[in-house]
């Protein structure tokens, strides 16, 4: 018999935050399935994922996120889907615990996807990247969100298969709120007290939301 609820935890070079995001999940969700997918990581971030009792789906090369959080996907699809699945970074530490709430959304009836999204600000750029996939998600699926690029998500397990393959790296989020909006699913939104890593506007941090620009992009033109 299939868990009733599995989590998906998406990490790159995550090994010095991910054992306290897994500690969190294994307290918040215990007998949960937890797949770590791990996205070509350099830094012993495999090795993080077993040692705290994770499954490992774990890419050669880096793939980008969409590809990874597809393997792991399609890992946990060989058998009977699970009731709730839960999307998550590796980063969010101890504040993993909040996705309770996305959780409870889905098993209350309220959603058939809940996105996290963060009470706090902290870091980022000036919002371009962002701005780009609220309006993408909106045009294209008829969706209003404040966090369309969050990647702290519960949706139900039933539809997980029509969601695949995610889209590649970044584009994952923008392209599963026009996907679950068409499909007709109702999303909604929660507000969490979450932490994670932020890139903050130096020359990394620009060019990484540059190249989420760019992944946001291709998904307009692919779903237009």
């Amino acid at each position: 018999m299939p868990a009733p609820l599995a989590v998906i935890v998406a990490a790159f070079n995550e090994a010095d935050r991910l054992p306290a995001t897994l500690a969190a999940l294994g307290r918040t969700f215990p007998g949960a399935r937890v797949l770590v997918a791990d996205d070509g990581s350099r830094d012993g971030t495999d090795h993080a994922a077993l040692q705290h009792g994770a499954e490992l789906v774990r890419s050669p090369v880096t793939i980008g996120k969409g590809g990874a959080a597809t393997l792991a996907a399609e890992r946990l699809l060989d058998g009977p889907a699970p009731a709730i699945v839960v999307l998550c970074d590796g980063d969010l530490g101890e504040s993993a615990t909040e996705l309770a709430r996305l959780v409870a959304a889905v098993q209350d009836g309220a959603a058939d996807l809940a996105i996290g999204a963060f009470a706090r600000r902290v870091g980022g750029g000036v919002g371009a990247a962002r701005g780009f996939s609220r309006w993408a998600s909106r045009r294209l699926g008829g969706v209003a969100l404040e966090a369309p690029i969050s990647g702290q998500r519960a949706l139900r397990g039933d539809m997980l298969r029509a969601l695949l393959p995610f889209a590649p790296r970044f584009g994952m989020e923008t392209a599963m709120n026009i996907d679950a909006a068409r499909a007709g699913y109702r999303i909604v939104e929660v507000e969490l007290d979450l932490e994670h890593r932020t890139t903050g506007r130096t020359l990394g941090g620009f060019l990484h939301r540059f190249r989420q620009l760019g992944d946001f992009a291709a998904v307009y033109l692919d779903r237009r």
